[in-house]
């Protein structure tokens, strides 16, 4: 498949599943679809996005200490930290896991489905399978991402704390005072705001990537990993834009010199 083609079979593929999540959501909106899903993708990937988290603010501290001790500067660690996880480390590694983590596993269901012809025994039913199976799965992605990403985010501060005030004995309320003064409401949004959207690809491409598998179990395995690989380069480009669009946002509403210290 060309592709042309190829971008055009997933144009009309999340064309569908927009159309039956905003205008028949009582298709698919329904407990035992979703909450199973929101379990899945969320509660059990909870445990190692807050390990990742935890780990990548203590490896910041680790980094930056030196370089901030030279200039007499180690007490604002707090909002260097802080204003790095939120922004920026925190929701791409949640998204990242995400992908990995569930992205393939969703592909994988999918494509064994496909590939034993379950998909096609719903349409045989009168089901749609794009509102009974895919929906539900993209919903719950879009859902449970900005969860996960606040207890990343908050995991990667408090890893942040134990290394720089616990290990290199810099002031407690100095890391907590200079975390208050970078970080100001709209960081933690446009965090958020990221992770919808990182959330929206990873579920459409999954699903996708399970739906047009190759036969086999070779096309359910390449289907899998296409879908991270996929969901990983889409959650690195789309990170970029955004980054322009809602930095720009913020300075065309704020002006420049705001209360924001990095951005």
């Amino acid at each position: 498949m060309l592709l042309v083609e190829r971008c055009g079979v997933f144009t009309l593929f999340c064309a569908v599943a927009t159309r039956w999540f905003l205008f028949r959501p009582g298709r698919w909106f329904r407990g035992r679809l979703i909450l199973p899903q929101m379990f899945q993708i969320g509660t059990r990937s909870a445990p190692v996005v807050m390990v990742v988290g935890a780990f990548i603010g203590m490896v910041l501290a680790v980094e930056m200490y030196a370089p901030f001790l030279a200039i007499g500067q180690e007490t604002r660690l707090g909002g260097i930290i802080g204003i790095s996880v939120i922004k920026q480390i925190g929701p791409v590694l949640a998204a990242v896991m995400l992908a990995g983590r569930v992205g393939g596993a969703v592909s994988a269901e999918l494509g064994t489905m496909r590939v034993t012809e379950q998909i096609d025994a719903l349409r045989c039913m009168g089901v749609d399978p794009i509102a009974y199976l895919v929906v539900p799965r993209v919903f719950a992605c879009v859902v449970m991402i900005p969860i996960l990403t606040i207890f990343s985010d908050l995991l990667g501060i408090i890893g942040g704390y134990l290394v720089t005030v616990r290990g290199y004995g810099v002031s407690s309320q100095a890391y907590w005072d200079f975390a208050g003064q970078f970080i100001v409401p709209y960081d933690v949004l446009t965090g958020l705001l990221k992770t919808l959207v990182f959330g929206l690809a990873i579920g459409l491409i999954s699903c996708y990537k399970g739906f047009h598998c190759a036969s086999g179990a070779r096309g359910v395995g390449r289907a899998a990993t296409d879908a991270f690989v996929a969901s990983f380069l889409a959650i690195i480009v789309m990170n970029f834009f955004l980054a322009k669009l809602l930095n720009d946002a913020y300075i065309w509403v704020v002006g420049p010199g705001g209360p924001s210290a990095l951005g």
